[in-house]
């Protein structure tokens, strides 16, 4: 199969590190990174209707990518800041929100793609930044994923809020799951925490993973994009 490009963004609303709110600075790095599925965090303004902070017009004017729909707010690309996107030409099988047990705002969301004939799970995710919550919610997210009806190779992307590859993240390797190793990715300017994480099931061979680093993306959002590049075994 060909290799497949996926990445995480935890866009901050699109403020920049120059305080400048700028969707199509945030756009300019998605076409920098060039991936085929990509999980947002921080999507939504925080107040009000939580307007998606990139303008769904944008995106369709863009060209490259849509929203996965997941039956969301009606104004907002996603559920809780989290938004999946997707190359244009990639189909949407199924796609879901998945309920996290949570202390503050937090969820998940899920899209089963076919990508040039191969299944792919994605789920894209911003969790807790309390360590016991954290855990609660791993569990959640593998407790849909054990209870599916039909297991397919499967990516989790999001902001973990952990600097530890220990702690709560040690949930996925009892559930074969790994975790793809990539730099720190917070703060843009002198990336110093993990916080950001991408992790794949057994069946997915990992070619190249890095943090996207650009002087576009240094600027765009307090966190860098994290990649890899992807085969299903």
């Amino acid at each position: 199969m060909p290799a497949i490009k996926v990445a995480t963004y935890n866009i901050r609303k699109c403020v920049g590190t120059d305080r400048r709110r700028n969707p199509e600075r945030i756009l300019d790095v998605l076409d920098e990174i060039d991936a085929d599925v990509i999980a947002l965090q921080e999507a939504d303004r925080r107040f009000g209707n939580r307007l998606s902070a990139i303008p769904h017009h944008l995106l369709l004017e863009h060209g490259t990518y849509r929203p996965v729909e997941i039956g969301g707010r009606p104004q907002s690309i996603g559920w809780h800041g989290n938004a999946l996107l997707v190359r244009n030409g990639i189909t949407v099988r199924h796609s879901e929100i998945v309920p996290l047990p949570t202390l503050e705002p937090r969820g998940a969301v899920l899209a089963d793609l076919v990508i040039e004939g191969y299944p792919l799970r994605v789920i894209g995710t911003h969790l807790d930044l309390s360590g016991l919550w954290r855990r609660r919610q791993i569990r959640a997210l593998l407790a849909r994923l054990d209870g599916a009806e039909h297991h397919l190779p499967t990516v989790l992307m999001g902001d973990f809020n952990q600097w530890s590859d220990r702690g709560a993240l040690s949930e996925f390797a009892f559930h074969h799951h790994r975790l793809v190793k990539t730099p720190p990715s917070f703060h843009s300017n002198r990336p110093v925490a993990r916080l950001d994480r991408i992790i794949v099931s057994h069946e997915i061979e990992v070619e190249e993973a890095d943090a996207h680093v650009s002087d576009l993306s240094r600027r765009a959002s307090d966190h860098l994009p994290l990649w890899a590049r992807i085969n299903i075994a």
